[in-house]
């Protein structure tokens, strides 16, 4: 945890990091892509949620993949940004402040999505690697449950583990953080898969 505690940032930096992470994941794509649709306000259907998998309770799956794609490159965009000027710290502090943004949007009172697909994509910017691997995870226990919830429940645990096995700290308890937030945010979810209520991939309603 040493690396954890030495941070290469100075205040004015770290700022600027955080304002460019929140900026960007406070983006409310799943929101402005249906409405451009004309399909209406997406938090009226489903389970209200601005994410992919809500997107897609519309029955247009081509929007629902686009939302997706750009929920999780808005993360990839906040770090690779902010440690193009800044450095490596910077990004993975903008990182984080942009899954905060996704889930906490200054702009749609603060209620925005679980934050999978952002996670995924700030995964791609810090640890492209560990993107693959969120990936795979997610996809088996996807194919073998059909729980969408709980795959990303399971790939959100499985990668701090992992980044904390190969030594790197910093960013595997800055992606710890974030995993306990995610699930705190599916904690109807859990509910529901204890309950076996839970609707799986696919399921009609």
């Amino acid at each position: 945890m040493a690396d954890f505690w030495t941070w290469q940032l100075t205040l004015q930096t770290a700022l600027a990091a955080l304002i460019i992470g929140y900026l960007l994941g406070s983006i409310p794509f799943g929101l402005l892509l249906t409405r451009m649709a004309g399909l209406g306000d997406v938090r009226n259907i489903g389970s209200g949620n601005i994410g992919a998998t809500n997107v897609l309770r519309t029955g247009n799956k081509g929007l629902a993949a686009a939302t997706l794609l750009l929920d999780a490159f808005k993360g990839t965009a906040a770090v690779l940004i902010a440690a193009h000027f800044f450095g490596e710290d910077a990004g993975v502090l903008a990182g984080f402040a942009a899954f905060i943004g996704h889930i906490f949007p200054v702009w749609i009172g603060f209620k925005g999505g679980k934050g999978v697909a952002t996670y995924l994509g700030i995964l791609l910017g810090l640890a492209p690697l560990m993107a693959l691997i969120f990936a795979i995870v997610w996809l088996a226990i996807a194919f073998t449950t059909r729980y969408s919830s709980l795959s990303a429940l399971v790939a959100t645990l499985v990668i701090p583990v992992v980044l904390w096995i190969l030594g790197v700290d910093k960013i595997a308890a800055v992606m710890a953080l974030m995993t306990v937030i995610s699930w705190y945010k599916h904690r109807a979810n859990i509910a529901r898969l204890t309950a076996g209520t839970e609707g799986k991939i696919g399921a009609k309603g």
